[in-house]
């Protein structure tokens, strides 16, 4: 009977989400919204609570987050990587000074104390890299100039939360320096070996996956996609910045082919994903804190559009893409929501968790529409700077 539960779960998640889909295709706007808002009303508290699948769809959610970045990687080559991360560094600087600081000052503000207030600036800092990607997917943006400058921008902040989330468990625990800085080498350490491995070794890696056979290709590419990310996070690292270094790793036709298997699969899973972070999230713990929530997602759209349309115009990147880099940076979604897991695991306040979850689910939601919306945007503004140019180019 427990196993006749979980398939009828299951088959009830995935079909859900298809007519969930179909919505969002008739009414032409992303459907991560509605996946997320799906999740809310049928996870903890909601109004018909599904429990029998819960680990299928957090596992199902881990993978999602895998094959998303993975996907991404393959966009690109560990070249491309290099030179858009040297070129763009001073905007990741930017980037971590702007959208931290919002969440540290109203942990300070609220009396929560300075292990919240680090906590909170690493929950306002950091964008949500696998709803990014979906949103850029979604509406072709992937062959846009402003997509290497948002690519270098995600991980800086994947390859900071690298640093970071050691640093953070560490003062949690309340651990002295020594053990903290053991976990800190540890974590910088795997980045080193798979970022060395993704840009010297990628050959060896595409002869070890490559195959005639596409059934072969698929089993060996997501076989070793979800190794190299689980080692990654059993050793500190973000499981994202591994799968993510794989897709690097991949050129060519390989990643052609791996891009064309992979991809009913990714879109599967992140799904899965997004509906997973709606299920974890309890309605009734929302409206204490939804006035702050709203106030920070409101500075922290602000922030990132800045931190996007800077970075950008710095690349000579137009009016329109500059919009588009700032309104892919605002989503908030799974390191986030780590992050306050870990805090409220540690006892730091009661209020942290309901106020990081309203917060990334605000901006988990009005991401996507805002990702929707700049391109109308755009044409009004440069439709108003050409009216100006032109009345100024007639003026005696």
């Amino acid at each position: 009977m427990h196993s006749a539960m979980i398939l009828i779960e299951i088959g009830a998640i995935v079909f859900g989400l298809g007519m969930l889909g179909a919505l969002s295709v008739r009414w032409s706007i992303s459907p991560i919204p509605l996946y997320l808002l799906a999740g809310l009303a049928f996870g903890h508290g909601g109004v018909l609570e599904l429990t029998t699948s819960e680990e299928f769809t957090a596992t199902g959610a881990e993978i999602g987050v895998i094959l998303l970045l993975f996907t991404l990687g393959l966009e690109y080559t560990a070249a491309e990587l290099v030179s858009t991360l040297r070129h763009n560094a001073s905007a990741g600087l930017v980037d971590l000074i702007m959208n931290a600081a919002p969440g540290v000052v109203v942990a300070l503000l609220l009396g929560w104390g300075p292990v919240a207030a680090v906590a909170m600036g690493g929950i306002t800092y950091v964008t949500s890299s696998g709803i990014t990607a979906k949103v850029m997917a979604d509406l072709g943006w992937l062959g846009n100039r402003e997509v290497p400058v948002v690519l270098s921008l995600l991980v800086f902040e994947d390859l900071t939360m690298a640093i970071y989330l050691p640093i953070l468990t560490a003062v949690l625990a309340g651990a002295g320096l020594l053990a903290g800085s053991i976990t800190l080498a540890i974590a910088a350490a795997t980045i080193t070996v798979i970022l060395t491995i993704a840009l010297r070794f990628g050959s060896l890696v595409e002869r070890l996956v490559a195959s005639p056979s596409e059934e072969v290709v698929l089993l060996k590419v997501l076989g070793l996609t979800v190794l190299v990310a689980g080692v990654a996070q059993y050793l500190q690292v973000s499981a994202a910045v591994g799968a993510f270094l794989m897709g690097i790793a991949l050129s060519g036709p390989l990643a052609h082919t791996a891009r064309q298997l992979l991809s009913p699969l990714r879109d599967l899973f992140a799904a899965v994903f997004f509906v997973f972070f709606g299920l974890q999230t309890d309605p009734a713990l929302l409206p204490p804190v939804a006035w702050v929530a709203a106030l920070l997602a409101v500075v922290g759209i602000g922030t990132k559009m800045a931190t996007g349309w800077w970075a950008a115009r710095r690349a000579g990147i137009g009016i329109t893409g500059r919009l588009r880099a700032g309104a892919a940076l605002t989503p908030h979604g799974e390191f986030n929501i780590v992050i306050a897991g870990l805090a409220v695991a540690a006892g730091v306040n009661s209020e942290l968790g309901p106020l990081a979850a309203a917060y990334v689910l605000i901006l988990a939601v009005l991401g996507p529409i805002i990702a929707r919306g700049v391109e109308p945007l755009a044409k009004y503004v440069n439709a108003r700077r050409r009216r100006a140019e032109g009345l100024k180019s007639t003026a005696p």
